[in-house]
């Protein structure tokens, strides 16, 4: 009996390695497709008892937030650590959007909801990959630095929660990428470090798709149950962001992805946005 999509999703995972998650992530996600495509049998979403936790390597050692040493990337140093940074987001990603599959089996959703996340692990692990290939380039590796050790709690903090869950992880984790990655973008033009330009104009373009996907589902739940999104939005940040949200943004792609700013402005540092 072959498996269901929680359950490979349950397997990506129970996988440590970071290349080794990425290419049994991309290697299902062909392989769904293949299938939505007509290619071979059906495959069930199912049910799954994911872990509490991803597995994880040995290495890289995980930190509190406040004992990670700060980035200067001023420094071919302090940019290898910037990169390194963005692969352990990048990682975490690939876990959060199996994730949802897993944990969430049993909300009744549409189907374009699991091709949705399925193209978002996806494209996460293409994004690992190239970052990771980017700190091999530079004399370096994922898992030479510590890491950030709070990237999983969005996750503890929602597991109960299905719109707890795209309220925090696609509209404010994700969101906050697009505010920040054109800086970074910038910082790796000026050291002349083309493919980490490239690899970065990747991510920052294929980002919007994920948080206009939260979006839309967020949208979809609220109107099951006939409820106002923007009201529920500020009520589930409250609840499970840990602290205000942090200006600038970039209005522009939140926009495009489907956050207008009376989303995100009340929840603000300071609560006043620029016209107000």
């Amino acid at each position: 009996m072959s498996a269901t999509l929680a359950e490979m999703a349950t397997e990506v995972l129970n996988t440590a390695d970071g290349r080794a998650k990425c290419a049994l992530s991309r290697a299902h996600a062909a392989a769904w497709f293949a299938t939505r495509a007509g290619k071979g049998e059906p495959i069930a979403v199912g049910q799954a008892a994911p872990p509490s936790h991803p597995a994880r390597p040995d290495r890289p050692e995980l930190l509190s937030p406040r004992d990670v040493p700060r980035r200067r990337p001023g420094s071919p140093a302090g940019r290898i650590a910037l990169l390194h940074a963005v692969a352990h987001i990048e990682l975490n990603a690939v876990d959060l959007h199996w994730d949802i599959i897993a944990r969430f089996g049993h909300v009744p959703m549409p189907i374009g909801f699991y091709d949705d996340w399925v193209k978002c692990a996806d494209e996460e692990s293409k994004h690992f990959g190239l970052v990771c290939d980017c700190l091999e380039a530079m004399g370096s590796h994922y898992g030479a630095l510590p890491a950030h050790a709070g990237m999983w709690r969005a996750a503890e903090d929602t597991a109960d929660d299905l719109m707890g869950r795209l309220a925090v992880v696609p509209m404010v984790l994700e969101a906050r990428g697009l505010d920040v990655t054109p800086g970074m973008i910038e910082i790796f033009r000026k050291a002349g470090a083309a493919g980490a330009v490239a690899a970065l104009e990747v991510i920052y373009a294929e980002e919007v798709a994920h948080v206009a996907y939260g979006s839309k589902w967020f949208h979809f739940l609220c109107g099951r149950v006939d409820c106002d999104p923007k009201e529920v939005f500020h009520d589930l940040v409250r609840r499970y962001f840990h602290g205000p949200l942090k200006p600038p943004f970039n209005e522009e792609k939140r926009a495009e992805a489907g956050l207008p700013p009376d989303f995100y402005w009340p929840l603000a540092e300071g609560q006043q946005s620029p016209g107000g």
